[in-house]
């Protein structure tokens, strides 16, 4: 499975962003997609995950009740809606894909088999 980020930019903080990322490949075995960030200076960390066959949704408490991700079959895509952007949400975005087989822990990025390329979220204050 390959994976095509798209979205990112600069924002106001309370501005809102979409970021895309769309599956080619065998994404017939997809089990879960996910995005993780890493801000300058910081780990990478867990934003949010969907399962693919189930819809069940995940998210890190950073973002929670701010972020929705969500899926479409048809496309292959995954989203993320960033909604009330705050500066520390500033990072760059990475969208994450396992496939072929279950996992339990969808915030453990070891968990996933490919990643995007990554892109930039930049919000001002």
């Amino acid at each position: 499975v390959q994976l095509q980020a798209s979205g990112g930019g600069l924002v106001q903080a309370g501005g809102s962003l979409k970021l895309s990322c769309a599956a080619s490949g065998r994404t017939f075995s997809t089990y879960a997609m996910a995005y993780f960030r890493r801000a300058p200076g910081r780990e990478r960390e867990f934003v949010g995950a969907i399962a693919w066959s189930a819809g069940n949704t995940y998210y890190s408490d950073s973002v929670k009740g701010r972020f929705t991700v969500s899926r479409d079959n048809l496309k292959n895509t995954v989203y993320l809606q960033m909604d009330n952007l705050k500066p520390e949400d500033t990072a760059i975005y990475y969208c994450a894909v396992v496939w072929g087989r279950l996992i339990m822990t969808f915030s453990d990025p070891g968990q996933y088999n490919e990643w995007g390329q990554g892109t930039l979220v930049t919000v001002s204050s």
